[in-house]
Order: C-alpha cells, then sequence, then structure tokens
C-alpha cells in the first residue's frame, strides 16, 4: 500500500510520486502517476468514466482501503472532503452537522459563522430535510472549511443539482476559495466548470496525467469569452471529444 504521509514543505501542499492503485480484478486504475499541488492552488481534474479520478481523490483523503498499490502520498494535516451528496447526519440540525468533531469551547460560534459564509444564517436549527439540495451543498461546504482545512477535496459536489443552483454554487465555492485559501483538488466531469474555477485543469487518462492545461484568465471567466473557448476546445480533444461542454455522468471506480 502506498505511503501515506502529512510532512510538507511550505511550498508543497500535496506530493504524489510514482501512485499505483487496482482493486480485485487486478485491473490498473493508477499507473505510476506523480502529481505536484502547491499551497492555495485550486486545481481541477477531468476524465472520462473509469479514468481513475475519484480513486486518485480517495488515495489523497485515505479511504480507498479497498484498493491495493504502492507509491508515495504526502498531503497536509488537515484536509477535509466534500462529496457529491452533502452526507448531512439526518437526525442532526444543521448546526450541530457543522460542528460535528469540531473541538474547542467555540465550535458553534464558528459554526455559525461557516453558516453565515456560506448564506445560512438563521437556518442554525433547520432539519437537513427542510433544506434544498443546494443548501444541503452550502452546509457540507461549511463543515469542510469550518476546520480551516489546507487541502479540500471535492468529488463532484454539484453534480446533483440543476443547472442554475450549480452557477450559484460555483461563485460561492470561489469566494470561499479566495477568502480561506485551501489547496484545492476539484474532480468534475464538466469541462466549464472546471476552467471557471480552477487555476489549473488536469486531463487524467488511464492512470496517467494525460494533458496539464494552466487557466491564465483574470476576473469573473465568460464562457462567452473567445479565450474561453480556446481552452474548452483544448481540453475536449484532451478528452477524445469533437464538441459539447461536458462529458457524460457516469459511475466510475
Amino acid at each position: 500500500m502506498a505511503t501515506h504521509t502529512g510532512g510538507l514543505t511550505a511550498t508543497t501542499a500535496v506530493r504524489i510520486r510514482d501512485l499505483h492503485r487496482s482493486f480485485t480484478d487486478d485491473r490498473p486504475v493508477l499507473s505510476g502517476l506523480d502529481l505536484t499541488i502547491e499551497p492555495g492552488e485550486f486545481v481541477a481534474l477531468l476524465g472520462r468514466s473509469g479514468s481513475g479520478k475519484s480513486t486518485l481523490l480517495r488515495a489523497l483523503a485515505g479511504l480507498d482501503q479497498d484498493a491495493s498499490g504502492t507509491g508515495d502520498i504526502e498531503v497536509p494535516e488537515q484536509v477535509s472532503v466534500v462529496f457529491q451528496d452533502s452526507r448531512l447526519l439526518p437526525w442532526q440540525r444543521v448546526l450541530r452537522n457543522v460542528v460535528i468533531g469540531l473541538q474547542g469551547p467555540n465550535a458553534k460560534a464558528r459554526g455559525r459563522e461557516a453558516l453565515a459564509e456560506v448564506g445560512l444564517a438563521g437556518r442554525e436549527q433547520a432539519w437537513p430535510r427542510e433544506l434544498s439540495g443546494g443548501e444541503q451543498q452550502r452546509v457540507a461546504l461549511a463543515r469542510s472549511l469550518v476546520r480551516e482545512p489546507q487541502l479540500l477535496l471535492a468529488d463532484e459536489p454539484f453534480g446533483a443539482l440543476d443547472a442554475l443552483t450549480r452557477i450559484k454554487m460555483h461563485g460561492l465555492l470561489r469566494a470561499l476559495y479566495e477568502r480561506h485559501k485551501p489547496a484545492v483538488l476539484l474532480v468534475t466531469h464538466d469541462v466549464d466548470e472546471a476552467i471557471v474555477l480552477a487555476d489549473r485543469v488536469l486531463v487524467l487518462d488511464n492512470g496517467h496525467v494525460r494533458t496539464e492545461q494552466r487557466i491564465g484568465l483574470d476576473g469573473p471567466r465568460d464562457p462567452s469569452d473567445p479565450r474561453f473557448a480556446a481552452i474548452r476546445t483544448e481540453l475536449l480533444a484532451a478528452l477524445g471529444l469533437a464538441g459539447g461542454a461536458e462529458i457524460e455522468k457516469e459511475e466510475e471506480a
């Protein structure tokens, strides 16, 4: 199994060297993958179904005990994960969901501040069932960021939301990122989402990083901008697609 440690320098948030992962059928999912993420860098990971995106994220989170493999993984001490579903505890109210496991005498105050940051001030005592899907994901973001992570791992956090809510959540996530400045690794099937949010976009193919694209667009990123369209075209070509802005959403390994 790969070595998983928390000892990093101030110039590196994630360091992966020669990472291999496979499952019970011995089919390789990650094959000698190398990756470095700088502190405060926002990286998006694209790839077809089965390319290993979620496998890589789970390896960084230490949640891949069902896989075998080798390699070196170094991540910070403080890591938070946001999943496609909010994973809120239905028997706990919103504030309790945010602060569960949080240590310190001011945990509830920090939780209220985090909820205010995501636009849910006044909903602290609501039950998860009383929230919309977008609001539940806002709670999940508050729960992750209240811990001030050095690394935020996001596995298609907006994949189950409608298009309008997703656009709003993009703006919220980017604003929260600018405020807290964790390193971020976002797994997504949506090419436009990757360009709107990330500083750097990676395309994973057959267990390797096939393409790396830095997003050199300042300010709000408009999909109608010719520069945005040019980056989209390059990424779609790397994915083997001739057109369209979104990869078909399928379950992946």
